[in-house]
């Protein structure tokens, strides 16, 4: 029997970065593993996403957005997302409600008993790193995280570290918890010409030999210690950071002014993402000093781009990584210059960017897919 899915679709259409690669990566992936299953992702307006168009032209018959109707829902679409949305669900049928980004609406265990729910979590990284939030986002996204993680059927954490946190903070019982890992786009396996290479490195104005960290300019990705590194390594030894710049970018210039690394740091923002792959490609190392993630998409990135990787320890980086990846502690600067210099070294560097390879290629779209759709399938089987 066709099966009928339901998602929440407001980060696959609004939003161009973590979440909205999530949920049009989850989208998709299913889709094309099980086109015969039915796919409707509510969406609270229509926006200009073409990432997200070309999803819903590939799988076309199997996939269609539904948005707000009736006077009220429109107007108030955020409402409609976390309430009204049920209404509509029960309206056309859906089985299973998939909230891909932390949440589900408020009322979903009480609007029908058919319908079965599943939230994915990513991370309680604003328990993990209060400083880095307002104190009024932290209390809305715990009310919100914590309500869907109880109220859903199912919940799938992004890692382990991410299940353990669930369990930890809300109490939630272990075999209620799934753990699926993502993969990352395809774009970042695919071969790179050294024409390409040559043209990201003039329009950039990339150096020669390069350490790369990709993510947001702020505290908790921690970029400081990767630029404190820097100055233990040779002068030719450069640092790329591409990410949006925060106010915390204030003191990362100010530690390069006092010690003289004006020349070596490079801070690219508002790169189109059809240049990151390569980018990444350009690069020598990357480096990931994050103090906390969910699970840490940046590094299988990396590792298909063959690049070897460096990243910081404490929370889900290893699971990302692999065991062929380099782990140190985010503020043992020594550690990180030391990793960093190994991997320049030719023996070592063949070696991690072959089995970073081999570790990569195990975050496949097809097993994501299939552990979703089971996860799916048991809800609606009873099991």
């Amino acid at each position: 029997m066709k099966m009928k899915i339901g998602y929440d679709g407001k980060r696959a259409a609004q939003n161009f970065t973590g979440l909205g690669n999530y949920s049009r990566y989850a989208i998709e992936a299913l889709a094309a593993n099980y086109p015969a299953e039915e796919y409707l992702v509510y969406i609270p307006k229509e926006v200009d996403n073409k990432k997200f168009d070309t999803i819903l032209s590939a799988a076309a018959g199997a996939v269609r957005t539904v948005l707000p109707t009736g006077r009220w829902n429109k107007a108030f679409r955020s409402l409609w997302r976390v309430w009204g949305v049920t209404g509509d669900i029960c309206r056309d049928g859906v089985q299973v409600y998939h909230g891909l980004s932390n949440e589900l609406p408020l009322n979903i265990g009480r609007a029908s008993s058919k319908v079965k729910s599943v939230v994915t979590v990513h991370d309680l990284i604003f328990l993990k790193c209060p400083e880095c939030y307002p104190f009024i986002d932290r209390k809305i996204y715990d009310y919100k995280f914590r309500r869907a993680c109880v109220n859903a059927d199912k919940v799938i954490a992004v890692s382990e570290c991410t299940k353990r946190d669930i369990v930890e903070n809300y109490g939630i019982a272990p075999e209620k918890i799934t753990v699926i890992y993502q993969g990352c786009d395809a774009l970042f396996a695919a071969p790179v010409t050294d024409e390409q290479k040559d043209n990201i490195r003039k329009k950039y104005s990339l150096p020669q030999k390069f350490i790369v960290s990709v993510g947001t300019i702020e505290r908790r990705k921690n970029i400081l210690s990767v630029v404190k590194a820097l100055s233990k390594l040779p002068d030719d030894v450069h640092l790329v950071a591409v990410g949006r710049r925060t106010k915390y970018t204030a003191q990362v210039d100010e530690y390069i002014q006092k010690n003289g690394l004006q020349g070596r740091v490079h801070f690219l923002h508002g790169v189109p993402y059809a240049d990151l792959p390569v980018i990444y490609r350009c690069a020598d190392v990357f480096a990931y000093m994050s103090i906390y993630e969910g699970f840490g998409i940046p590094l299988l990135e990396a590792l298909n781009s063959r690049v070897p990787v460096v990243a910081a320890t404490g929370s889900c980086l290893e699971e990302a990584g692999g065991p062929y990846s380099k782990y140190v502690a985010p503020y043992d600067v020594d550690a990180i210059a030391a990793a960093i210099e190994e991997c320049f070294l030719p023996s070592v560097r063949e070696q991690m960017i072959a089995r970073g390879v081999e570790w990569a290629a195990k975050f496949t779209p097809e097993t994501f897919a299939q552990q979703t759709m089971e996860c799916y399938r048991e809800l609606v089987e009873g099991k």
